[in-house]
């Protein structure tokens, strides 16, 4: 079956780096276009950045623009999200998520790991 599972998360001072990973199972991985989400308490989650399969990066929240930056390894079946100069409304819960075949939504989404962002 289908998994995806992140990694990475933590607490962190503002200015600081982290760097997320979501290994992938189930699928194959390279065929597949992947996404990084978050969901902050009390806010819609909001899509932070998406990737095609063959690595082209289809778009950046502009909240994140020049921050962060999504890559992938499809030998390793791995998904990433380097998450620098952090700041404290970067705190949420980041998932990764595969986007469908038919391009119209994400059908399957990992478990999501907590990034706090705190002095």
């Amino acid at each position: 079956q289908v998994q995806l599972v992140e990694s990475g998360g933590g607490l962190v001072q503002p200015g600081g780096s982290l760097r997320l990973s979501c290994a992938a199972s189930g699928f194959p991985f390279s065929g597949y276009a992947m996404g990084w989400h978050r969901q902050a308490p009390g806010k819609e989650r909001e899509l932070v950045a998406a990737m095609l399969s063959i690595g082209v990066v289809t778009n950046y929240a502009d909240s994140v623009k020049g921050r962060f930056t999504i890559s992938r390894d499809n030998a390793k079946n791995t998904l990433y999200l380097q998450m620098n100069s952090l700041k404290p409304e970067d705190t949420a819960v980041y998932y990764c998520a595969r986007l469908s075949l038919s391009l119209r939504h994400y059908d399957y989404w990992g478990q999501g790991t907590q990034v706090t962002v705190s002095s």
